[in-house]
Order: structure tokens, then sequence, then C-alpha cells
């Protein structure tokens, strides 16, 4: 008994606008990359090369010596902590506070749930500059002795964060409320049905389904948080209490710097974000992408 094989497919005729696309992506891609990639080369090369060559010039010796000198130089991992103690609260109670307003504004039906979403909403639209000079008063002001280094809240970590929750809560509470709706409300009656408290409802029920979207703002928040520069700049007096963002600062010299030595400690401090991205990414992307196919 004989057998006919299939016929091979053919392969699709290559159109020039699919090759345009791809070298248009392509071009965008290194126009993109083409600023850290620079830096990194900067950053391999040392600066007597440079000031002798130039920094368009093939280079004689590359080597890490300018990464362990800016980390060196810089007390990089005393600021690494620093921006820790003010990273984590500030993501974790930014993202509950925000959950717990989305869940009451989007599971709960009441005539200014809308108007409070709103109120949230629309702090996000107030630029920063404006509110700096009677937010720096008060957090002169306001007296926290024993609970600071300070005895204020003004050059403390607990300011910052506080001031990222503000600034933040807004948009994670829209997003969250967005998704909430979408969640069926069958779940909600039929706990209410079997005698569940509201809590419950909130903690047990609706927060473990939301999952995917705290995921994606826990990795946007944590990289704003962390590059944040301004409000450390405003809010921090002194410098040993400073994030890790100010700590280039004790890279550059009263009259000289070293551009090489300032691009190695910037490439420093981006990795701590590259790892929280990489770490969620599966979840960041999944975030992004809920409800793209539902009809």
């Amino acid at each position: 008994m004989s057998t006919v094989s299939a016929p091979g497919k053919r392969r699709a005729p290559i159109r020039p606008a699919r090759v345009l696309l791809h070298v248009f992506l392509a071009g965008t891609a290194l126009a993109w990359l083409a600023p850290l990639l620079w830096a990194v080369f900067s950053a391999l090369r040392p600066y007597s090369e440079t000031s002798a060559k130039g920094y368009v010039s093939w280079p004689d010796k590359l080597s890490l010596d300018n990464f362990t000198n800016a980390f060196r130089q810089s007390d990089m991992l005393h600021y690494f902590g620093n921006t820790l103690v003010i990273a984590i609260p500030a993501v974790l109670l930014t993202l509950f506070l925000s959950s717990c307003v989305a869940f009451y504004v989007s599971r709960f039906d009441f005539r200014l749930n809308l108007a409070l979403l709103l109120v949230f909403t629309a702090g996000n639209l107030l630029p920063q500059q404006v509110i700096i000079t009677p937010l720096y008063r008060l957090y002169l002001l306001t007296d926290l002795p024993g609970i600071t280094a300070s005895g204020k809240l003004y050059d403390s970590a607990l300011g910052l964060v506080l001031i990222h929750v503000a600034f933040q809560s807004g948009f994670c509470a829209f997003v969250l409320s967005n998704y909430m709706r979408s969640l069926p409300h069958e779940l909600t009656e039929a706990a209410l049905v079997d005698g569940a408290s509201v809590w419950r409802l909130y903690w047990q029920i609706t927060l473990p389904l939301c999952k995917p979207a705290m995921a994606a703002l826990a990795t946007l928040l944590s990289i704003w948080i962390y590059n944040d520069f301004f409000w450390a700049l405003v809010l921090i007096s002194t410098g040993e209490n400073m994030p890790v963002t100010s700590a280039l600062n004790n890279l550059s010299g009263q009259y000289f710097t070293d551009p090489n030595l300032v691009a190695a400690g910037s490439l420093l401090t981006a990795i701590p974000t590259l790892v929280v991205y990489f770490a969620l990414q599966r979840q960041f992307v999944s975030g992004l992408t809920l409800g793209s196919n539902k009809g």
C-alpha cells in the first residue's frame, strides 16, 4: 500500500513593506539602546585613555576598575540599604491602601464611589513642583520626637515613604478598581450569603484574584520609587540618609569629575531595577495584557 506524501508548505514571499518594518524596528531598538551601550563602553575604559584619545576611539584596554572604584568611593552599599528602607515599605503600603480603596469603590455601589475614585486619581495630575514649598514647610513643622532621628518628618525615611504613598496611591487605585470591576459579582454575593465578613471578602477572596495586577503595579512602583531623585533632594538634608540615586554625587569632585566613573556608578544603580523587572517579568506582562482578549 503506497502512501502519498503531502506537499510541503510554500513559504510566504517576503514583502518590501515587511522588510522596511523590521529595519525600522531594529533601528528604533538600536537608537533606544545607544545611550546605554555608550555608557557601558565608557565605563569599561579608563579616563586617562579617553582624555588622550577621545571617547570616539578604539579602546586599548577594557576593565572593570571603574565599577569597583565607583562602588567603593560612593559607599553604594550603604545607600542601597537606605533605598530599601524607603522603597519596600512604600511599595507595600501603597498596594495595601490602594487595593482597599479599589475594593470599596468597585465592589460596593453608592453615590460617591466614582467621585471618590476621581479624587484619588486627580492627585496624580498635580505637578510635584507646585506643592513643594508648602510641603517643605509642613515637613519642617511636623515634630516626631523619638520616632525619627531628626525629630521631625523632614530629613527622615518616613517622610519619603509617606510622600511616595500619597503620590502613587491614586494611579494604583485606578488600575486595581478597573480590574476588580471585571471580577464576577457572583463571588461576592456567594461569600456574603455564606456569612463572610467584608474583611474576609477583601483579603481571602478578592485580593488573591488580583495577583497579576498587583505584581505589575509592584514592578512599576519599585522602579519609580527606586529611581526617585526629586523628593530625596528636597526632603532630605543629611547626606547619610540619602537614597542610592543621590550616592552618585559622591563621585563628583569639587573641581573635577570623572565621567567614566560616573557612568559606571549609574550602571551599578540600575542593576536592582533590572533584577526586579526580570524577577516579575511574567507577572508584569500578564498584568499589562489583562482584559485584552475579552469581548
